[in-house]
């Protein structure tokens, strides 16, 4: 799952980052396929040293570009109900989406066009936390008008390893 702490703020999409070249986008499809390779092993498969590599996968990381975390199977890690919440705001939606983001439950978070104005997605334990969730928090944000959720009832694809294009 994205971490809600850690995870990517970004106020607009990019679909290719002119700060990366060739080799760059080498290491990161390198690291979406094993975010436990070695500097060594990565430093081998791009063709630079292995000082070379940490250097670059560590500015990769300053920079915001990229992040190397665990992916879990939420129900294996006792988190039972999965949702995506659709919220039709009025007003500010950076405000709405900013709280939203700050909820430890809530682990994606993206404006939209369309249906609704906000996405979120929510990881809780059970229906009950999800429940309470929607009806004490998310629903009682200033601006939101109405929500609809999605209950996940099977995940059946979870992978970050999309490449750099």
């Amino acid at each position: 799952m994205r971490s809600p702490s850690r995870g990517f703020r970004s106020t607009q999409r990019s679909t290719a980052d002119p700060r990366l070249d060739e080799i760059s986008k080498s290491i990161i499809e390198v690291l979406q396929v094993d975010g436990r390779a070695s500097y060594a092993a990565i430093a081998k498969e791009v063709g630079l040293s292995e000082a070379a590599v940490r250097q670059r996968v560590q500015r990769l990381l300053d920079a915001g570009i990229m992040q190397i975390v665990a992916v879990t199977d939420p129900i294996q890690v006792g988190f039972r109900r999965q949702a995506m919440i659709g919220l039709r705001v009025q007003g500010d939606l950076s405000v709405v989406g900013d709280a939203l983001s700050e909820m430890p439950e809530v682990d994606y978070v993206v404006t939209t066009a369309g249906s609704f104005d906000i996405l979120a997605e929510v990881v809780c334990e059970d229906d009950e936390q999800l429940l309470e969730l929607l009806s004490t928090r998310i629903r009682q944000l200033p601006g939101v008008l109405s929500t609809e959720t999605f209950v996940y009832l099977k995940l059946n694809k979870q992978h970050y390893n999309w490449g750099t294009r």
